[in-house]
């Protein structure tokens, strides 16, 4: 397997109101939710970078497809980071975050490595770090 990864999905509570999240409240390019023709099939792609996508789908649907029980989200279980490129892009990020309906988990801080980052969740309590990290900085 090639180290590859060219979608990530979330398990969401409510379809419209993840799109709005994130579409709206974090300004992420969508067409929208897709698939609706089929059942279970109600699907919202947005564009990341380097043919990167975040999906998300509804839990029960996630659910329907693995066959999997369903179980509650869980906020320590992963973390999705997100770095920039400016230590004030991290303020303005989880100002943006929370505006849109996001818990502010841990405010922006400096770091141990020397960095600058804070954590919120989404409305289904997905764990995002927003980060400056000089040693890692995004090529945009």
């Amino acid at each position: 397997m090639k180290p590859r990864i060219s979608v990530l999905t979330l398990a969401v509570s409510n379809l419209e109101k993840s799109l709005s999240f994130y579409r709206d409240g974090l300004g992420f390019p969508t067409q929208g939710i897709i698939g609706r023709e089929f059942e279970h099939g109600a699907v919202a792609f947005f564009d990341l970078q380097s043919g990167l996508k975040l999906a998300i789908w509804t839990q029960d649907d996630l659910v329907h497809d693995t066959g999997l029980p369903k179980q509650p989200i869980c906020s320590t279980a992963s973390s999705i980071g997100h770095n920039v490129l400016r230590r004030e892009d991290v303020d303005d990020i989880m100002r943006k975050a929370r505006l849109a309906g996001a818990q502010v988990i841990k405010a922006p801080q400096d770091t141990f490595y020397g960095g600058y980052a804070g954590y919120f969740t989404d409305p289904d309590g997905h764990l995002w770090e927003i980060v400056w990290n000089p040693q890692m900085l995004p090529s945009d």
